[in-house]
């Protein structure tokens, strides 16, 4: 492309810096707006600045990234709901071998859960359960948390969904969602081992408690859950026995209810058959409210499989090579309508000022372009880039053997 006017690679250039400046350090003391006007703002300057018109700008707006971003923000909203990531958390402790093991764990889900999931929700999700597991081992928090977050950031790479930059690479560069996986799948897990392993050496010493220490930590850590949880109403499906207080005190409620006797046999008959009455109405309410919970409880373990089910047919889906946008908008609006309530709760989660941060971006990054600048650089570099093939990296190094 060739160079613009000199007032336009001058103006164009000042408002991306500007927006650059923010976006890297959005406190800045003499502008503290933030990222997102300042997206906003780098996007207005190219238009007042007349780098791009109006309608250039509105056209510059990716519409398919807004829709894929906007529709798995919504999909990881009805995972935490059904507990998706609950399980994940409890995967991390789950017949844990020592702070050791747990550090490859963390890292693997992580990576795993980043990369389906955007890796801003995976580490917001997953601390709380890190943190129970840095006190289960009584250890300092940071090695497990160093864990989680650069875990996140590796696995996010795998997928187009895993970060907002890989669904910009993914659409403008027409890369399926298979390819894009394949691609960088091998280069990820090397990744996730690498620094699965560089944090244990790093903690070594830290990481090797004792292990009986280890046991008994982990074991009052547990008994305390599990007190905490114990006999909640969710979790009982039996009925209380005769032997207990409860049970006790409804009886002391109908013995005072009843009338005294005073006919003899006849009284002591029309007692009983109140006692009995008023005994049978009690446990019928007991078992009413049973089954109540029991449905609860299996209406919501069916609408958890309806989650999951949308979900893995989305992923499936894209590695069929759908459009990813509409796959993900179509799998978000499907959990709406299972979920059979108003969405607003659900929707308001929805991290709308990251989709108004990306609608600048795009304004700033097709007026910067328009400059010519970086077609320049790409063109100097381009030459020295070719290397997609190991014929021509074997050529290049033939080449430089004396």
């Amino acid at each position: 492309m060739a160079w613009a006017t000199s007032v336009n690679v001058v103006l164009g250039s000042l408002a991306f810096t500007i927006f650059w400046v923010l976006a890297v350090f959005p406190s800045i003391p003499f502008l503290p707006i933030g990222r997102i006007a300042g997206s906003l703002l780098g996007a207005m300057l190219m238009v007042i600045f007349r780098i791009i018109t109006p309608d250039q700008a509105y056209d510059a707006i990716d519409r398919q990234v807004l829709g894929l971003l906007f529709g798995t923000m919504l999909v990881s909203v009805y995972l935490e709901r059904a507990d998706m990531f609950k399980y994940l958390g409890k995967f991390l402790s789950w017949k844990s071998k020592g702070a050791k093991d747990s550090i490859f764990r963390i890292c693997l889900i992580s990576a795993i859960s980043s990369a389906l999931f955007t890796n801003d929700t995976a580490c917001i999700v997953l601390t709380e359960f890190v943190l129970k597991i840095a006190r289960q081992h009584n250890l300092p928090p940071h090695p497990f948390l160093l864990a989680l977050a650069s875990s996140a950031n590796i696995g996010s790479s795998l997928t187009p969904i895993g970060n907002p930059q890989n669904l910009v690479i993914a659409v403008q560069g027409k890369i399926s969602f298979r390819n894009f996986v394949m691609g960088i799948l091998p280069a990820m897990l090397l990744g996730v081992v690498a620094n699965g392993v560089i944090l244990i050496c790093m903690y070594w010493r830290l990481l090797s408690i004792p292990k009986d220490e280890e046991d008994e930590t982990i074991k009052l850590v547990e008994e305390d859950d599990l007190n905490s949880h114990r006999f909640s109403p969710a979790t009982m499906l039996h009925f209380t026995s005769l032997s207990s207080p409860e049970c006790n005190s409804t009886m002391e409620a109908i013995n005072e209810q009843s009338p005294p006797n005073i006919n003899g046999n006849m009284g002591t008959t029309s007692h009983n058959a109140t006692l009995v009455e008023r005994l049978t109405d009690a446990f019928s309410m007991e078992i009413l409210e049973g089954n109540e919970d029991f449905l609860l409880g299996w209406k919501r373990m069916l609408w958890k499989s309806c989650v999951y089910l949308v979900t893995i047919g989305m992923l499936i889906a894209f590695l069929m090579g759908l459009n990813m946008s509409w796959t993900a908008i179509t799998a978000a609006l499907a959990l709406v309508v299972l979920d059979f309530k108003d969405a607003r709760s659900c929707l308001e989660k929805v991290s709308y000022l990251l989709l108004i941060f990306f609608c600048g971006m795009f304004i700033i990054v097709d007026g910067f372009n328009k400059t010519g600048i970086p077609s320049t650089l790409w063109d100097l570099v381009e030459p020295y880039a070719k290397i997609d093939r190991f014929s021509y990296l074997e050529q290049k190094w033939q080449h430089l053997q004396p």
